[in-house]
């Protein structure tokens, strides 16, 4: 295998000057794939020929003297829940297992502009449903820094690929903490925008009023460099917001100076955050303090009920957007050939009724199942006004919560996790200890504002631990400073598992 640079900030001046060629630089993280997907099983699918001619496209184009965006020739992976049409797009469901879509995400559109080589797509929880990547129809993923524990869901595969270095950057999506959790389990970095900052068309829906596409990558500036790139308005996304792009890279590169950081003390001091994580937490805010920032303790009073009200929304979200897999359209349809006859008593099903039933049943897994179930039940007739009505008035006290908190400080910081990585099968039967590991990062998706999550030490066996900062909406400017900031100061220097 090759040994060329691994991080963003070190290849981009290499293939823009043609010390490197993007097919050796494509060449080298395929032949990492090659090596870790075995034990990492970071990738659905990939498909190195392609990423060779279109990186060789790119060298050409190089070579013919045009001016090419900075990106150009840089391999990135991308979660499969984002429409591709070279590839298919599984949602690591049977129930599209074969589906290739007609079309490109509006995200895919911008990276193949900006001269990304796709190296593939990466694994994920089912429809992006849980916080482990362990649902998927292709197993788990394995976290590179111990192969027996997770890395963090429903985005891990993502993830996986940078800390493993089988990609440079890579795409995931965030719909309660799906970017920034493994982000966090991972020791890398993963920005989730705001709201409508990045376009959702081609993002297959989970709840869509939470989901959001971002950016893994080894630093900060690996982010601001992504984001330059996805960020815009779409027309054909109607919540697309329709605001300037600013330089992200240019403006975190200015001289740092301070900030009002934000402690939401109830977490830190809380019975339900890991010891090494706190410590960890406390010496960053020491940080801050020597970076000339201003920390100022706050309380969100209703940030308690952020699990209960976004396990309401977002599976009565779900059930309406899975409704469109019947089997009758496109995708998995189970056959009736076999099918058990009724039992004495019970009206038989029409046909019609039996496919949709046994396409759903087989093609969708337990935990999307549960969801959809639990969607239905809130939003059905009689239970609405008392579950669903309730969390909408809920989530806008939330988001008050935060309005209040910014009118005081420029960012808040805390946990992004409640605990280090746990092992692989520890809590997937567990439903409520899993959905436990979004407390801290589903408050920015109920409230739409950006958040990113950042490596700021390992604990005493060697598991990375990541902090959170969370923004005003649109504030991604200064989230990414002020994290590009401690990188900085501490002189951060990116890690590649060694597996």
């Amino acid at each position: 295998m090759s040994q060329l640079p691994t991080f963003v900030h070190e290849l981009v001046p290499k293939l823009s000057s043609r010390e490197l060629s993007s097919r050796e630089v494509t060449q080298s993280f395929l032949d990492r794939i090659e090596k870790h997907q075995p034990a990492v099983k970071a990738f659905v699918s990939w498909d190195g020929e392609l990423a060779l001619q279109n990186a060789d496209a790119v060298d050409q184009r190089r070579a013919n003297g045009e001016n090419l965006p900075p990106l150009a020739g840089i391999p990135i992976a991308i979660k499969d829940i984002l429409c591709t049409t070279d590839s298919v797009t599984t949602c690591g469901s049977r129930i599209l297992e074969n589906y290739r879509s007609p079309f490109d995400a509006h995200l895919v559109t911008l990276l193949r502009q900006a001269g990304l080589i796709i190296l593939g797509k990466t694994n994920l929880d089912e429809f992006a449903m849980g916080g482990s990547t362990e649902t998927g129809i292709c197993g788990p993923t394995y976290n590179p820094w111990d192969l027996t524990r997770t890395c963090g869901g429903s985005s891990g595969g993502s993830a996986a690929s940078v800390a493993a270095a089988m990609a440079p950057i890579a795409i995931g999506t965030d719909t309660g903490g799906s970017i920034r959790q493994p982000a966090a389990f991972c020791g890398v970095c993963g920005l989730k925008p705001t709201y409508g900052r990045v376009s959702r068309y081609g993002l297959i829906a989970y709840a869509s009023s939470l989901d959001q596409a971002g950016p893994f990558g080894h630093t900060i500036r690996d982010l601001a460099m992504m984001l330059q790139v996805i960020a815009g308005h779409d027309p054909r996304d109607s919540t697309s917001l329709n605001v300037p792009v600013e330089d992200y890279v240019a403006e975190i590169a200015k001289p740092f100076s301070g900030a009002k950081i934000g402690v939401l003390r109830e977490q830190l001091d809380g019975p339900g955050l890991d010891s090494e994580i706190r410590a960890a937490i406390e010496r960053a805010i020491d940080e801050y303090k020597r970076l000339g920032c201003q920390i100022v303790d706050i309380s969100m009073p209703y940030s308690k009920y952020s699990i209960a009200t976004y396990y309401i929304i977002a599976p009565s979200e779900a059930s309406s957007n899975l409704s469109r897999y019947d089997g009758a359209h496109y995708g998995f349809r189970a056959s009736l050939e076999k099918k058990q006859p009724a039992m004495a008593g019970v009206k038989a099903q029409s046909p019609l009724i039996e496919m949709y039933n046994e396409s759903r049943s087989q093609g969708f897994g337990a935990e999307v199942r549960r969801r959809i179930m639990l969607g239905t039940y809130t939003l059905s007739a009689g239970y609405y006004d008392a579950y669903y009505k309730k969390a909408l008035k809920v989530r806008r006290l939330i988001r008050q919560d935060y309005d209040a908190a910014f009118e005081k400080v420029d960012v808040v910081l805390g946990p992004t996790t409640p605990t280090p990585p746990f092992r692989i099968g520890e809590k997937v039967n567990d439903p409520v200890q899993m959905y436990l590991e979004d407390l801290f990062t589903v408050g920015a998706n109920l409230a739409g504002i950006p958040a990113l999550s950042m490596p700021i030490g390992v604990t005493a066996s060697g598991m990375p631990i990541g902090i959170q900062l969370q923004g005003p909406a649109l504030s991604e400017t200064k989230l990414l400073e002020i994290a590009h900031a401690y990188q900085r100061a501490i002189d951060y220097q990116p890690r590649v598992a060694g597996l």
